[in-house]
């Protein structure tokens, strides 16, 4: 009897263990980003990157030689690469035009700092098409203009109104000192 109920007990460990949602957590798309935000090159960043200040996120997307930070709270500034960036392989996620959104989420402590994407994850999914941008609110949601789905990005950017759908696609990220890095290849 004692034989049969441990391997009950190593069965039921297996089953609970490996349904676990986490390979789910990040996306399998590409994204790469490096910025050493050292000397207060960006305000705007800085003020998503501190953790004494959950709620602010960041939009950063680039054009040209230029990335531009625009923060939910109305911050915004557009900054100069350096030359190690220029040279840097940078992609911002589905598609470098539109940027991604990174800031700590205010939901449970310690503080996540998330990475997302800043297409609406199920327009993207029914067209394939890179153009439906969500836009930040100050609360910290983001909703697309198409399907009016709202995204909790303080809860990792799961839909709270609208239609059923997809959570925001997350990226991997980490921030080292003043050096924040978003990469999921």
């Amino acid at each position: 009897m004692k034989r049969y109920t441990y391997y009950i007990i190593l069965l039921l460990a297996m089953f609970t263990t490996s349904c676990s949602n986490s390979e789910f957590e990040y996306s399998s798309y590409q994204c790469q980003f490096r910025f050493d935000n050292t000397a207060s090159r960006s305000a705007a960043l800085a003020s998503a990157m501190n953790v004494d200040a959950p709620g602010i996120f960041c939009h950063i997307a680039m054009t040209g030689n230029y990335f531009t930070f625009t923060t939910n709270q109305g911050l915004s500034d557009r900054v100069t690469m350096s030359a190690i960036e220029e040279e840097a392989t940078i992609i911002l996620g589905l598609y470098n035009g539109t940027g991604i959104i990174v800031g700590y989420g205010n939901a449970g402590y310690p503080f996540t700092f998330y990475a997302y994407d800043s297409q609406c994850p199920n327009c993207y999914k029914n067209t394939s098409l890179p153009r439906y941008t969500l836009t930040m609110n100050t609360d910290g949601t983001a909703q697309c203009g198409s399907c009016n789905r709202k995204y909790d990005m303080n809860n990792g950017g799961l839909v709270i109104s609208g239609d059923n759908g997809d959570k925001m696609i997350r990226y991997r990220a980490f921030i080292m000192g003043n050096v924040l890095s978003v990469n999921n290849i």
